[in-house]
């Protein structure tokens, strides 16, 4: 139990690293969150930040959810879990996802964890037996949102709908199950002053 607790605090601390909020400092020497969207995420990043900024966080808070996934995931399995891997994979994800939408670093107000929820999802599927098809089909459905509407909020919704959907359709475990239920709420909220703009014809549109 003492390594599961480690685990998770430690997959917190690392969801909790706010890279939108460094590169902001780094590179313009302002605080993000003072700009555009107010958001601490890529696309806010994208916007501000410009397009080689943005595009490295998107990458970076993908990774977050990926390493913690799958190589921290791997060193806290080899102490003799009590619970099963697939399990603990599932809670040291939602734990680094956690970090990012509630960082400790910055009072514990984040981005809305879309892409580390991805590298979480990217982690899984590189362990977890069925779950590549998945993978795969999220990134599809997020990708021809986007292409189409040109409006990363409502790709994010839509697809944060679909991947409760996927692992009922493709017969995954309840663990899995409930967790992809709790991050497509998770997501949604997230995103309730982004749907009321969508409604209103008065989101964004990236490029």
């Amino acid at each position: 139990m003492p390594w599961i607790i480690l685990g998770i605090i430690i997959s917190y601390l690392i969801g909790s690293i706010p890279t939108a909020y460094i590169f902001g400092r780094l590179l313009k020497g302002i605080d993000i969150r003072k700009f555009g969207s107010g958001n601490v995420g890529a696309t806010n990043a994208l916007r501000v930040l410009g397009k080689p900024a943005g595009i490295t966080v998107l990458i970076l808070d993908i990774l977050k959810g990926f390493l913690v996934v799958v190589f921290w995931g791997d060193f806290i399995a080899s102490r003799s879990m009590p619970i099963s891997v697939e399990l603990l994979l599932i809670v040291l994800g939602l734990s680094c996802i956690c970090g990012h939408n509630w960082t400790i670093f910055l009072r514990f107000k984040g981005g809305k964890g879309v892409a580390v929820t991805f590298g979480t999802l990217l982690g899984l599927g590189a362990k977890i037996a069925g779950l590549k098809l998945i993978v795969g089909l999220t990134f599809s459905t997020w990708l021809v949102i986007f292409i189409f509407t040109r409006i990363v909020s409502l790709a994010s919704i839509c697809t944060a709908i679909s991947l409760p959907i996927y692992m009922f359709i493709f017969k995954q475990s309840p663990a899995l199950i409930f967790s992809s239920v709790i991050l497509a709420l998770s997501i949604i909220l997230r995103h309730r002053f982004n749907l009321k703009k969508i409604f209103r014809g008065e989101e964004k549109k990236i490029f």
